[in-house]
């Protein structure tokens, strides 16, 4: 009886001892819901975080990782969770995951990533300063200009006028931030835009039909969670009504999209993952600050160019 007592008394121990060891980070990883797109940037992250030599492999390391499956309360619930443990940092993606980690965990660091800036997102304070404790890497809607007119300059309209297609959640701000000015930019270039909203991914095939329904000549994919995680979706009933799709989106083109200029995804993941390497070496966020995404990418789909008949610009470079 006491030989069994001190067994499990000694169990406790050890995990006592690995729950509360201060000298191993830990960091909350959390994702708004499962994405092959998205998941290229927690690759990129964690990459980069061994890189510096924080590997859970070797006990550097401890990554408590939780995706919340589109589901916004239980979102919640794992940054609370990531609090109580207390974690060493936070790592969000994409942008719902940050601004829900922003709206609760005040004095954690966050490292937030396929995200727009803080003033897209709308979590500046007043005077038009971020939370003091967001970090990582964002994004401007400037490089959406440069996917939507590669539309008129490579596709011929049914008719007389170009007819664009495309979904937003009304819901999310970075998707209406983007819809305003995919708005402007049809309207600047004699484009007929058709757009319509979309609440949650389940509604996203019914709309996307309805759309295709209104003789549309190209539907464009923009940074959207809801399009993020229906696109296969959207993919096939494009296909099927003979639509290519652009998007601003590079990661979507791997998945069928046309082309696209947007941000690497990976590589937006691995630049906040050598920011938060930075942080957890010197325990000090003195010089830290949010980043802008540096690496861009032009990018087409020779399947999707070859299907449609489409001659892509020499400057964009073919994803397998």
């Amino acid at each position: 009886m006491k030989r069994g007592l001190l067994i499990l008394s000694f169990a406790i121990s050890i995990v006592c001892c690995d729950q509360k060891n201060p000298n191993i980070p830990v960091i909350g990883f959390a994702d708004a819901f499962q994405d092959n797109t998205i998941e290229q940037a927690k690759t990129g992250f964690i990459d980069a975080l061994q890189q510096e030599g924080f590997d859970e492999k070797k006990g550097t390391l401890k990554i408590i990782y939780r995706n919340a499956q589109g589901n916004i309360p239980t979102l919640t619930q794992i940054i609370k969770y990531f609090i109580a443990q207390p974690v060493t940092l936070i790592a969000a993606s994409p942008s719902i995951s940050a601004i829900t980690a922003i709206q609760n965990a005040k004095g954690i660091p966050i490292f937030m990533m396929v995200s727009p800036t803080p003033a897209l997102m709308k979590v500046n304070d007043e005077k038009g300063n971020p939370p003091a404790n967001l970090f990582g890497v964002g994004e401007t809607l400037d490089y959406i200009d440069t996917s939507f007119l590669l539309i008129p300059k490579t596709i011929k309209p049914k008719s007389e006028k170009l007819t664009v297609g495309m979904i937003f959640n009304q819901s999310e701000p970075q998707s209406v931030e983007s819809m305003d000015r995919i708005k402007k930019l049809a309207g600047e270039n004699n484009i007929h835009l058709v757009a319509r909203p979309v609440n949650a991914s389940a509604d996203a095939q019914l709309v996307t039909a309805s759309l295709l329904s209104e003789n549309i000549d190209v539907f464009f994919a923009n940074p959207d969670n809801i399009v993020f995680g229906s696109f296969e979706t959207i993919l096939q009933l494009c296909n099927q009504n003979n639509i290519p799709i652009f998007t601003s989106e590079a990661g979507l083109v791997e998945r069928g999209a046309l082309a696209a200029y947007g941000a690497d995804i990976y590589q937006w993941g691995y630049q906040a993952g050598k920011q938060a390497a930075e942080y957890l070496k010197t325990k000090n966020v003195e010089g830290l600050h949010w980043e802008m995404v540096e690496t861009r990418k032009r990018v087409y789909n020779p399947a999707a160019a070859k299907k449609f008949g489409i001659d892509i610009p020499s400057n964009f470079q073919a994803v397998q």
